[in-house]
């Protein structure tokens, strides 16, 4: 973790929270107690900060200093909300290409279809607050400094992204090996949300009952799917195609 990207201690990450810093995930030792660990907790409940509780080796790892059993990590970007990215998109006149990630969680891969997005012309990512992906070093470096370049807007819930955007003429489209329907035998030469699910999972069933379609890409191996990444790239590359 980048150290300009970390904030350490108990109080310091209160005080961060309260400030507006886009903090993205707060590290958390097992078993920790404590008046101020609990003000921590209620801070980062009401501010629907992701954490999760890790081994003191882990913090220690992260950092050399006293870190009162919790370590924070800082977004080295600013988030948008969904509507100004929508809104702005529309204004501009193009034909709006968003990508929904349904709490995809390696910063890596995040990193890997956040280079791919701003390769294809993307005009915004929407990701989920809670279980996803942090914007940190490893996504920074992955994604060649394409982060800086494309639109991030974080929201409390996936559906009611997608809710939105269907609202906004935006036709939402799942990548699911559960349909019978190929990418290459669906239009995306309109506005277009493509929705990417996480790496074990893929995209939570109650998601997809609300979109408006479901595409598959055709796979003649052995292995039953792609790294979500270059599924990713397939869906955005074909949207390209049709839109050229």
């Amino acid at each position: 973790m980048e150290k300009e990207h970390q904030i350490f201690g108990i109080r310091a990450i209160i005080e961060a929270i309260q400030a507006g810093q886009e903090v993205d995930k707060v590290f958390i030792q097992k078993e920790i107690s404590g008046e101020l660990m609990k003000d921590l907790m209620k801070v980062m409940k009401r501010a629907n900060i992701n954490f999760s509780y890790v081994p003191v080796e882990k913090l220690n790892r992260l950092t050399p200093n006293n870190h009162q059993g919790a370590v924070a990590t800082i977004s080295p970007i600013g988030f948008i909300d969904i509507e100004h990215l929508v809104e702005s998109t529309i204004a501009s006149g193009s034909k709006p290409l968003f990508l929904i990630l349904d709490q995809i969680s390696d910063a890596r891969n995040f990193g890997a279809i956040i280079r791919t997005a701003e390769c294809t012309g993307v005009n915004g990512i929407i990701v989920q607050k809670a279980g996803s992906a942090p914007v940190n070093g490893d996504t920074v470096k992955t994604s060649a400094g394409a982060v800086f370049n494309v639109p991030i807007c974080k929201v409390e819930h996936i559906k009611d992204a997608i809710f939105y955007l269907q609202g906004s003429g935006i036709k939402t489209v799942a990548a699911t090996e559960k349909t019978d329907q190929n990418i290459y035998d669906l239009s995306l030469n309109e506005p277009l949300a493509i929705i990417m699910g996480s790496e074990d999972r893929g995209i939570n069933p109650s998601v997809l009952k609300i979109v408006d379609e479901k595409a598959k890409l055709p796979m003649f191996g052995s292995i039953g799917s792609l790294n979500v990444s270059v599924a990713c790239g397939a869906f955005l590359y074909e949207a390209v195609r049709q839109r050229s």
